[in-house]
């Protein structure tokens, strides 16, 4: 038997405990929930009322450990809303899809005048042949002939409205009752739906949180730290601690940043730009009392091979560009759908983010950036032509595209957080809108103060 998927999309902005609820009440039923949340809608201007990076956020935090349930981040990654037609045709090849809807939307099925048969993509051929999750609730009457040929009725207690939570925010309401407790705390610590611009970072405390712990394995004193420490655990932590170098930082958050946990790095390794110095963190409480954490995006990238082979993949730090062979690259870029430079020659080319721009891109003459300057970096690696440009200051909702102007004789290899795409002639890439990580540090010496001392040419520890 092929398993039955249930596709459970909406607004979700912001997901409630209803929300939860239902998708739990689905999931006893199907054997695999995915909830969708949808992308911009001129018919619901209000789905823009928070950027989509934290809409991906709540989504994760609201659903993300229930058993059964995946949470599909594709609409708020690419700014858009998928029609139900087209979620058929992308899920189909993996089981028996089911859509739910409300009673509301199959009211007047009967004469063909229902909301799916008029207003949806394909809506009645979508009526006759897919198959219906029909949510009911206490109160509603429907007429069993407005059902779809293919439908299942669920009867659900629960009553909530996104509208509601959003009003109740708006006004300092209590909303403790309408969200779940890791949503409800997200909301709170970036201020969300309460002011028109939410924050990138919040002074918060981890005392009384427990942690999981991630350890890099071929670092000696790293675990030497987590005997100290203790093991943590991995039954719903507060946050996770990562014991090593930058490297084990951004291995730890490419492998769980859908976990939604802060990352609390301990450096034991040599630079340490991500991570919290050992003696601000040993020889006091820990977890420790008072820490900034910082909200950052994640890069998005799309490889074109030569085969026309599409791949994604995600980035913290950086991506990059480089020469396969001894002969430079040829590369054209072009920002925005405009050509911004025709041929760069080049060793490569690199883009970073806020927080990776104290890594190669540093390295490569780029002026690091503060972790929350609303900004990303394009540079150059040994630049020959055009002469004397060096890097670009991009803005949050910049696109880059790279290619590749020679791949058979001076081909190119892409690179994400140091881990090889393979050989590639198209390169894409900019701010992801769904994908972030949040940072912990020590709020004596946060990630600004790394970023001051670098550009003031002093040591972290101000000599």
């Amino acid at each position: 038997m092929p398993q039955r998927i249930a596709l459970f999309g909406g607004s979700f902005n912001p997901p409630g405990l209803h929300h939860r609820v239902i998708a739990q009440r689905l999931a006893q039923e199907f054997d695999r929930v995915c909830i969708i949340p949808c992308g911009p809608r001129p018919d619901k201007p209000v789905t823009d009322s928070i950027p989509a990076v934290y809409r991906a956020a709540l989504a994760d935090l609201t659903f993300g450990r229930l058993p059964g349930v995946t949470v599909d981040l594709f609409d708020l990654e690419q700014s858009t809303f998928t029609p139900n037609w087209d979620l058929q045709a992308r899920y189909e090849p993996e089981g028996e899809v089911w859509h739910v809807v409300g009673a509301d939307l199959v009211a007047d099925g009967a004469t063909g005048e229902s909301m799916i048969q008029r207003t949806w993509k394909n809506g009645a051929s979508l009526w006759q042949t897919a198959r219906f999750a029909v949510l009911t609730r206490p109160g509603y009457v429907m007429e069993p002939a407005d059902l779809p040929p293919h439908s299942q009725v669920f009867q659900i207690k629960e009553t909530g409205s996104s509208t509601v939570i959003r009003e109740n925010l708006s006004k300092g309401r209590p909303v403790e009752n309408l969200l779940s407790t890791r949503a409800l705390a997200y909301i709170a610590r970036y201020g969300l739906y309460r002011a028109p611009n939410p924050a990138s970072w919040a002074q918060q405390s981890l005392s009384g949180h427990t942690f999981s712990a991630q350890t890099d394995p071929h670092n000696e004193k790293a675990k030497a730290w987590l005997a100290d420490l203790g093991p943590g655990t991995e039954e719903n932590p507060g946050f996770i601690t990562v014991l090593g170098g930058d490297g084990a930082m951004l291995r730890c958050i490419r492998e769980r940043w859908r976990e939604r946990l802060p990352f609390f790095g301990i450096n034991a390794g040599h630079l340490g730009f991500l991570m919290n110095a050992p003696e601000q963190v040993f020889g006091s409480p820990f977890p420790p009392a008072d820490v900034i954490l910082r909200q950052m995006p994640l890069l998005y990238i799309e490889t074109v091979d030569r085969e026309g082979r599409v791949q994604q993949a995600y980035g913290f730090n950086d991506a990059w560009l480089e020469r396969s062979t001894s002969q430079s690259a040829w590369l054209q870029v072009i920002v925005n759908g405009v050509e911004r430079i025709p041929k760069l020659v080049s060793d490569g080319a690199l883009v970073a983010t806020a927080a990776g721009s104290t890594a190669y891109a540093r390295s490569m003459g780029a002026s690091p950036l503060l972790a929350d300057t609303p900004a990303w970096l394009l540079v150059g690696s040994n630049v020959m032509e055009p002469a004397h440009w060096r890097s670009a200051l991009l803005s949050v909702d910049n696109t880059v595209e790279i290619r590749s102007l020679s791949p058979d004789h001076r081909p190119v290899q892409a690179y994400v957080d140091g881990l090889s795409l393979g050989e590639v002639i198209t390169f894409r890439a900019r701010l992801s809108r769904a994908a972030s990580a949040e940072l912990a540090f020590c709020a004596s010496h946060d990630m600004a103060d790394k970023i001051a001392a670098i550009q003031f040419h002093r040591s972290t520890d101000g000599h």
